[in-house]
């Protein structure tokens, strides 16, 4: 980009005394500026300076092209250029005819100019891994014997520990030994509220420190963090081929060999009309001009940067720009149930309380009950209790039995907690409600514990795997956008049938074992079904792979997942229709690009040799220039409108 701004500048200030000294302004204003001995070869001089300082690039790389056998942008600018330049040449040392230092000067500018606001998109568009860079802090405060030394990144080694103070960037990856507060990840997931952290919980590096101190232990630094794994992703993919892309190579080489044509046939028409030298050469160098694949160049490059970037910006990582592609045709999308709309750990998700108890006292009561114990039910109802905010008190008296369950003194009196071992062994009879309710989540495949105090069952609740509160609005959106939605799990029909029926999703492949996922996702395709499958990237890779597009859910900030096609920072399934519309966005693009920068030739190529002459209507070469980059800003300008996409 800085080569073609100062070759711009430079060529532009010869470009004016060569304009001034010329034959077209003269002629078209009437004015002639100051005479002097030597002020005749001040356009050849000046315009021979921008030939050769301002026209280096398009010679450079026209040589490669032609050295690569394949000719384009470049290898018709050249042309233009190279034939202006030389008949200009002839003309001045004795050639009839009129010379176009000018046409020559103004051209070379203004492609220059074209092609610095070409760069600056491409260069603006890729902004994403500037700014990822930049997330990072220049050094860090490390502990050492309880002494604080700041140093640089570079000297930090796996499990040092750090401090992070408040409104500081975290600066590695690690886990919180000391501190609480809340982290602002938004860069990282796409996720705009700052997330709570306690001892025990992962932070990232690059992410900013809220309010609290913590005390980080570093477990990667470098290129062993997220952010770096990140950044590779995202590089990958902004320079990764896409079927698009081949298309418009294809188009650009196809556009050349019409130019070349073209401009022979311009050539050829005009000598045998009779018309003057200069006047054949301007047609030729104008057809050449008009011509260049250049809007062609910026088409897809520039779509796919962008879109890359607002994926990222939003937790999307493309990891293959083919898959990001493909899932525009879709019909199907199949989730892993377990992880990915679910959360991977039990919860309560229903529960009953008898008569003249309240149910939040009776999860606050259980969860006292179950404080102490290291059951993965017992985890699931305190962890439901503290979800809802309820204040879980302290037990007294705390006892496991063994088999049965657990018993304790919570607020003065002996409360009991378990399955129907616990009821049998303590003779309680169910409500005719609660039993109602028990037989109604059994059969769903959950499972049932239940507060017993004062001889009486007091509640019952209904523990498994909980779905996420996020999952019943991805279905609906899928559905919204035409998509079927299937589910592909190893659990139990009647648990699959529950959260299919809760979430709206229209079949479920359920008992399936992991080795088995992928010979179920290409039964489907063979059924003539475009599939993208969504799971968790470790025991759903080879599904992954077999699918159409292999969507990674819940990776988290671990990037490294390397069956997908596109990974999900965040573990939130909505995320699946916004790459479902970031495809369709992206490819409308594409299009439109390439139908506008192919197209306009059409009519462009016919006016640049001529064909309206007799009528008075010529078009010179710099206004060739002029249209073409124009092209070139109209299809920037309309990629840039990528980002207004809601996703």
């Amino acid at each position: 980009m800085e080569l073609f701004r100062t070759r711009f500048w430079v060529s532009l200030a010869l470009t004016v005394p060569t304009l001034i000294w010329g034959h077209m302004l003269p002629s078209a204003l009437g004015w002639h500026p100051p005479a002097f001995p030597g002020s005749a070869w001040l356009p050849p001089l000046f315009g021979t300076a921008v030939f050769v300082y301002g026209g280096r690039p398009f010679l450079e790389g026209a040589v490669r092209e032609l050295r690569d056998r394949l000719p384009g942008m470049m290898t018709l600018i050249a042309l233009a250029i190279g034939v202006a330049f030389a008949f200009s040449a002839a003309v001045t040392v004795g050639y009839p005819g009129m010379p176009l230092w000018e046409e020559l000067a103004t051209l070379v500018t203004v492609m220059l100019l074209g092609h610095w606001i070409e760069m600056r998109s491409i260069f603006q568009a890729r902004g994403a891994l500037r700014e990822l860079a930049e997330l990072l802090p220049s050094a860090a405060v490390r502990l050492v014997d309880d002494r604080e030394e700041e140093v640089p990144l570079a000297a930090l080694r796996e499990g040092d520990l750090v401090l992070v103070r408040p409104g500081a960037r975290v600066p590695a990856d690690g886990f919180v030994r000391q501190g609480e507060s809340a982290a602002d990840e938004s860069m990282i997931t796409g996720e705009s509220r700052p997330v709570k952290k306690r001892p025990g919980d992962r932070v990232v590096a690059g992410t900013v420190n809220a309010s609290g101190s913590l005390r980080v232990e570093v477990t990667g630094t470098g290129e062993r963090t997220a952010l770096a794994g990140i950044m590779r992703l995202v590089e990958s993919a902004q320079s990764s081929r896409s079927r698009a892309q081949a298309i418009a190579d294809r188009a650009a080489l196809l556009l050349t060999v019409v130019a070349l044509a073209a401009a022979a046939i311009t050539a050829v028409a005009w000598t045998l009309a009779g018309a003057s030298g200069a006047f054949t050469v301007e047609r030729v160098v104008t057809v050449l001009v008009i011509a260049c694949p250049h809007a062609l160049g910026l088409a897809i490059p520039l779509v796919i940067a962008i879109s890359t970037t607002l994926g990222a910006r939003s937790g999307l990582l493309v990891r293959d720009r083919r898959g990001l592609e493909e899932a525009r045709h879709i019909g199907t999308v199949v989730f892993d149930k377990t992880g990915t709309l679910t959360l991977g750990e039990h919860r309560v998700v229903g529960m009953l309380a008898a008569d003249g108890v309240a149910e939040a006292e009776a999860l606050r009561a259980a969860a006292a009950v179950e404080r102490d114990s290291e059951h993965p039910v017992a985890r699931a109802i305190v962890r439901s209790a503290q979800e809802r905010g309820l204040a879980v008190p302290a037990s007294q008296g705390f006892e496991a039995i063994a088999g049965h369950g657990v018993r304790a003194w919570v607020d003065g009196r002996e409360r009991f907690v378990g399955g129907p071992n616990l009821l049998r062994r303590l003779r309680v009879a169910l409500p005719p409600g609660v039993e109602a309710f028990s037989r109604t989540a059994a059969a769903r495949g959950q499972s049932v514990v239940y507060l017993v105090e004062e001889g009486r069952a007091a509640a019952a609740f209904a523990v498994a795997d909980a779905v996420r509160p996020e999952s019943a609005e991805a279905v609906r959106r899928l559905h919204a956008m035409g998509l079927r939605v299937a589910m592909l799990t190893g659990d139990s029909r009647a648990v699959a049938e529950a959260v299919a029926g809760e979430l709206g999703i229209d079949s479920v492949l359920a008992e399936v074992p992991p080795e088995r996922k992928a010979q179920e996702i290409e039964r489907l395709r063979r059924g003539g079904e475009r599939v993208a499958m969504v799971g968790d990237g470790v025991n759903d890779a080879p599904a992954l792979v077999t699918a159409d597009v292999g969507i990674a859910v819940g990776a988290g900030t671990d990037v490294a997942v390397e069956a997908g096609d596109v990974v999900l920072v965040r573990s939130d399934p909505r995320d699946v229709p916004r790459i479902v519309a970031l495809s369709r966005a992206s490819y409308r693009k594409m299009i439109q690009n390439l139908w506008w920068a192919a197209g306009y030739n059409v009519v462009a190529i016919p006016l640049a040799a001529g064909l309206l002459a007799p009528w008075g209507f010529v078009l010179a070469p710099a206004v060739g220039a002029v249209l073409m980059s124009a092209s070139t800003v109209i299809v920037a300008v309309n990629a840039q409108l990528l980002r207004r996409a809601r996703l």
